[in-house]
């Protein structure tokens, strides 16, 4: 077999490994001796720890997730080599590794994954930045006017695909963002009904 076939199988196995790790149940099992899935959304992510455990711990799962997704992407676009083509379908390849293995963990038999707001993000971070850019602001204003952050992550991953196809230029990123972008909206179609109905719980306050 090629050995830069072999290279990419064992990168995004790697890539899958590392996404799978749950580090909001990790975290709170071991800080609050809680099973997060058991606590108000059951989402292992981010913004259910905060809400269950507090800022600090929700803070660091963010960063973890986040890191999951970047580190995996960084590796690769750096064993992928100079050429374009090449590189973007490894880059894009390994982010879909990462990604699904925050939404379809492993270690927890597959099942009550994140959304992926976090892991895409740190994929992004390294596939582009200024398409996360971009997705951040989208975010920040939405989060600002709404006080939601479910709408923020919403039309964050609304806008990155266009914002990888305006920066990058590349069809293989493209395509990558449009999926992830499309898991992330499918992933909050419990939240889009809490918003619709207006039963979503805001970042701050009740």
């Amino acid at each position: 077999m090629n050995h830069n076939v072999i290279t990419l199988i064992c990168l995004l196995l790697f890539a899958y490994l590392i996404g799978s790790i749950p580090f909001g149940l990790i975290l709170v099992k071991l800080f609050k001796s809680t099973d997060i899935r058991e606590i108000g959304s059951g989402n292992i992510g981010a913004t259910n720890v905060r809400r269950a455990a507090g800022w600090g711990l929700g803070f660091f799962t963010l960063v973890c997730d986040v890191l999951k997704g970047a580190v995996p992407v960084y590796i690769s676009a750096y064993l992928a080599g100079s050429e374009m083509a090449c590189n973007d379908i490894w880059v894009s390849l390994t982010a879909l590794a990462a990604f699904f293995g925050h939404l379809f963990p492993v270690y927890l038999k597959f099942k009550t994954g994140g959304k992926g707001v976090a892991t895409a993000a740190g994929c992004f971070a390294v596939l582009s930045p200024p398409a996360l850019a971009i997705a951040l602001l989208v975010f920040t204003i939405a989060v600002s006017l709404s006080r939601r952050v479910s709408l923020g992550s919403l039309a964050a991953a609304a806008v990155l695909p266009a914002g990888v196809m305006w920066a990058q230029r590349s069809m293989v990123l493209t395509g990558c963002a449009l999926i992830i972008s499309a898991l992330v909206l499918y992933r909050h179609r419990d939240n889009i009904s809490r918003l619709l109905s207006g039963t979503e719980p805001p970042l701050f306050g009740k």
